[in-house]
């Protein structure tokens, strides 16, 4: 998906979770559509009434600081906030992935702050809920800091070099909430095509066999034509074209990926398919062969409908 906004000072990117967090597609986005962080406060915020012991207090109070980070322009102010909610409480994981985003320099710094964000978001959704609840974590507004804090430190293995551990990461996060509402199944599909773990990235494409996306259709079609299935991969070409054919402009190189992301995005629109290109093109470029097997297959089909 996304290129994160924030770039530490050697030039390494930081993670991209933060991005992926306020990024949704939906027939309903709008401008005026709230993003899922300001959807959080606002059940958090319903539920503040309920009765709470100290440490969950504590907690809580941190995180409606970190809520009011969210909606604060100036990083400044960001990390002022980030700080005071970490006295008040350690285990607010959101605000040490607030000081990884806004405050690192490097990606080593960074990353010790997202190590420390889950830690703590393990440490305060507590046992039990690894326990009973996994499958639905993000149903549960206490695991969601852990969650988040999972996806910013295997995105930032990653840029690290540390592919196994990033890929490990992001399949365990399916397996504590299957529906994927952060959208983990998108850089982890890239990943596996990545490390060409095919077995791996075909399993997970027929997971999610239902995720009409350009991500999804444009995957199996790659990985159709690196198995050399020649039929198949036209096939699949043909359906991703139909769903979203904005994607081999970006992919080809006749349209240029802008290094920025769109925060919105609906389905089968020329911003959906920059976001998979900004995440998968490499992958495509590395492929020998695939690049110019695609801009010649898309002359033969016909032109997309308009909507």
């Amino acid at each position: 998906m996304p290129v994160s906004k924030h770039r530490s000072k050697s030039g390494g990117k930081k993670s991209k979770a933060a991005a992926r967090e306020k990024r949704k597609p939906s027939s309903a986005s709008s401008p005026s559509a709230p993003d899922r962080q300001t959807t959080e406060a606002a059940i958090a915020a319903l539920s503040a009434a309920a009765p709470r012991d100290e440490p969950k207090d504590a907690l809580h109070q941190a995180q409606e600081l970190i809520y009011d980070a969210w909606e604060t322009p100036r990083a400044a102010q960001r990390i002022r906030l980030a700080k005071r909610a970490l006295k008040i409480s350690d285990l607010c994981a959101d605000a040490h992935c607030l000081l990884a985003d806004d405050e690192a320099k490097t990606l080593v710094e960074a990353r010790g702050h997202y190590e420390r964000a889950l830690a703590a978001g393990e440490k305060a959704a507590g046992p039990q809920a690894f326990k009973n609840d996994a499958g639905h974590f993000w149903g549960i507004l206490d695991t969601r800091p852990y969650m988040r804090a999972r996806m910013a430190l295997a995105d930032c293995l990653w840029q690290c070099g540390e592919r196994a551990a990033a890929i490990e990461h992001l399949q365990d996060m399916l397996r504590l909430n299957p529906n994927d509402n952060q959208g983990v199944r998108d850089p982890l599909a890239a990943w596996l095509l990545s490390v060409r773990d095919h077995d791996a990235a075909e399993k997970l494409l027929k997971a999610y066999d239902g995720d009409y996306s350009a991500c999804w259709h444009y995957s199996v079609t790659l990985l159709a034509f690196r198995k050399g299935d020649e039929i198949g991969s036209r096939r699949c070409l043909k359906k991703a074209w139909e769903f979203n054919p904005h994607v081999p402009a970006f992919l080809i190189g006749t349209v240029a990926i802008p290094p920025d992301s769109p925060g919105y995005y609906s389905l089968r629109s020329p911003d959906e398919a920059l976001l998979y290109a900004q995440e998968h093109r490499e992958n495509w470029a590395s492929t020998e062969g695939a690049l110019p097997w695609l801009a010649e297959s898309i002359r033969t089909l016909p032109p997309p409908e308009k909507d």
